[in-house]
């Protein structure tokens, strides 16, 4: 086995990677870029260097520079974790050519797969069934149009050379098709350094289900079941659960053989997935085989009682599979949600900024957190936005998805928005209790999904404001015993007024929405009360915070909340939802032109990627003027209606902060 190995990698792979080296003995050296110099995963291994600036291709993707460090710090081996130079077959080779192991498979085996064209005709040999496509070597857009012509609408446009979603998009008429083709060849490119695409049939509402494999250098092969990843936005995975609901022993036994003849036929080495298309018939169909360890992998761990990471280790340092097939067994149910720094009622676009608030559920022989950020730490635009993963495991599917329903409520985020609502939901639908899962499954229940239950303003806003005239008191307390006349009224913040009743008009934000409420402040001491009323709607408040605990009753219903504090104001955590609410900044005439910064600002921050017409152009509502990049995602911004672009602002290459504005732009008369 190794004394020391390398983790090329960043975020909660390499701690994850670093525990399990940690419990076999084994020192790690950490990489790190300027960006990532207080990260977890650095403070964690036993020794780190800096490799470079904060972009990927400055840092994480320099492979010359990590194999210097892996020499230099006397490792013997390098852990490539998943995405970045996991999958590069140069970068593996030049592992060998210096000496080093590279924990993954050989480089023939990755350049086998990381054309998806190739990988699909090879399978094709290997009697591993295929989604009807083009997967020819021609470029041609005119060949590429034509054949999505000839398989016929919808199609996908799919990256030759990727995976997790990057350059993938979906075409249902040949008017979508050439605008669809360049933007997934820009993504291509820039997250795989190559634009070739193919085109397949886009089958509708299939399930998407990988077979996890993993082979040594002794001719031994196995499967670890299968994980059923359908749950999906933008094309990549969100929940994803081991084993898949609904499999009949038959259909695992085949599908598992199909996987592992796939691994086989390339000679494949160390862990490895194999993900098919498999239709309501039944029927199954190869999409790609990933030749590195998954993002999902802890499910499979959890369902099949084995690390992963230890089994990457075993057979990179020459030992035989730790189990055969006959003494693999699925041990209950498995989920994994995945928490991103996103807005899901923005079409999923990333956020950046800092987690001022992040309380996790406790872990425990049922529930398992990855993450590779703690409180305080920064979610910045260089890289992917994934916050953490959640995974639980139970004795059965019901009582697994019990399980993640808990957890996701006890999981806190506040500073900036999550997707943690919007996995509470997703799960929350009788559907997916019911196991009827498919690629399709948020689209088709996008209403109940979507539907803000934290923007209950009948609940909420009743809670907010108790919740923010406690946390007013609360500040002002301190104050109060350090004055010298503590009593005077002039100290006490309870709208107090001589011979007239203690009420106030107070602006909320719940969400970022105002409301206007009258409180009246009544009793003293234990019986303290509110009266707040909301147009119509009278409620009696009363209640106190502990600690991040507010403790609240309206009209006698007594509730339990946990309260987040930040800058902007409170958050508040109850059953799945995030409700953000503060007292309204009174408007001092500096807020500028609001409507003006609603046209073309940035909707995050990010990179100008391209523009996509000349300035002064003339152009109909819908086209894509600009291509905006952040955290390994592109979002185009449209023309709002006929007109012309006067003047871009930044030029391509150029970084934007979140809300500046990109362009001016004239409408038709």
């Amino acid at each position: 086995m190794f004394q020391k190995i390398l983790i090329a990698n960043r975020g909660e792979i390499a701690c994850r990677v670093i525990r399990t080296a940690r419990r076999l003995g084994i020192r790690t050296v950490a990489v790190y870029s300027d960006a990532d110099r207080h990260a977890l995963h650095v403070g964690m291994a036993d020794e780190a260097v800096n490799i470079g600036a904060p972009a990927p291709r400055d840092s994480y993707l320099r492979g010359e520079r990590i194999i210097e460090v892996a020499l230099a710090t006397g490792a013997q081996a390098i852990h490539p974790g998943y995405g970045f130079l996991s999958e590069n077959a140069g970068f593996a080779a030049l592992c060998a050519a210096k000496g080093l192991i590279f924990i993954g498979p050989p480089p023939g085996a990755i350049e086998a797969m990381g054309s998806k064209s190739a990988a699909k005709r090879l399978m094709e040999t290997a009697d591993v069934p295929l989604v009807p496509g083009y997967h020819g070597e021609s470029q041609a857009p005119e060949l590429l149009k034509r054949e999505a012509e000839r398989i016929g609408y919808p199609v996908l446009l799919k990256a030759a050379a990727g995976g997790g979603g990057k350059g993938m998009r979906r075409v249902d008429s040949p008017a979508q098709f050439e605008e669809a083709l360049a933007a997934a060849k820009r993504e291509s490119d820039k997250a795989f350094g190559d634009s070739r695409m193919l085109v397949e049939k886009c089958l509708i509402h299939p399930r998407h289900v990988e077979i996890q494999v993993f082979c040594d250098n002794h001719g031994n092969g196995v499967y670890l079941f299968e994980r059923d990843c359908s749950l999906q936005r933008r094309h990549q995975k969100v929940i994803e659960e081991a084993p898949a609901p609904g499999l009949s022993p038959a259909l695992r036994t085949a599908m598992g053989e199909a996987g592992l003849r796939a691994a086989q036929a390339i000679g494949y080495r160390g862990a490895g997935t194999v993900e098919f298309l498999l239709a309501a018939d039944g029927a199954f169909y190869f999409m790609e085989m990933n030749t590195r360890l998954q993002v999902e992998h802890p499910v499979t761990e959890m369902i099949t009682r084995q690390d992963l990471v230890e089994w990457q280790l075993r057979v990179a340092a020459g030992e035989v599979l730790p189990c055969t097939q006959e003494q693999l067994r699925i041990h209950g149910h498995a989920f994994e949600a995945r928490v991103y720094a996103e807005d899901p009622v923005n079409d999923f676009l990333p956020v950046a900024g800092t987690l001022a608030f992040l309380e996790p559920p406790a872990e425990g022989p049922h529930v398992r957190v990855d993450t590779g950020v703690v409180q305080g730490d920064t979610i910045g635009i260089h890289y992917d936005p994934m916050i953490a993963k959640l995974i639980v495991w139970d004795e059965s599917r019901p009582r697994a998805l019990a399980r993640l329903k808990t957890a996701l409520a006890d999981y806190r985020i506040a500073g900036l928005t999550t997707n943690l609502s919007f996995l509470h939901a997703l799960v929350s639908v009788p559907a997916f209790g019911e196991e009827r899962v498919h690629t399709g499954f948020i689209e088709e229940h996008r209403e109940r999904i979507f539907h803000p239950h934290a923007a209950d303003t009948g609940t909420w806003l009743p809670l907010a404001a108790l919740a923010l005239l406690l946390e007013r008191e609360s500040r002002h307390r301190p104050l109060n015993l350090a004055h010298e006349d503590a009593h005077s009224p002039w100290q006490i913040p309870n709208a107090w007024r001589q011979g007239a009743p203690r009420l106030q008009v107070l602006d909320i934000l719940l969400d970022g929405e105002a409301h206007r409420v009258s409180v009246e402040d009544i009793g003293e001491g234990s019986a303290r009360r509110w009266i707040l009323t909301a147009g119509e709607r009278c409620v009696m408040l009363n209640g106190h915070l502990e600690g991040h605990t507010l403790h609240a009753a309206t009209d006698g219903h007594w509730r339990r909340l946990r309260v987040a504090r930040i800058e902007q104001g409170l958050t508040l955590f109850r059953e799945g939802a995030v409700v953000a609410c503060a007292f309204a900044r009174p408007d001092w005439g500096d807020s500028g032109n609001a409507d003006a910064a609603q046209g073309f600002a940035a909707p995050m921050n990010g990179a100008v990627v391209a523009h996509l017409v000349e300035a002064g152009q003339v152009v109909a509502k819908g086209d894509a003027l600009l291509v905006m990049e952040a955290m390994k995602m592109e979002h185009a911004i449209r023309a709002p209606a006929a007109g012309r672009v006067t003047e871009f602002f930044y030029r391509p290459g150029e970084l934007v902060a979140g809300g500046a504005q990109l362009l001016s732009f004239e409408p038709t008369p």
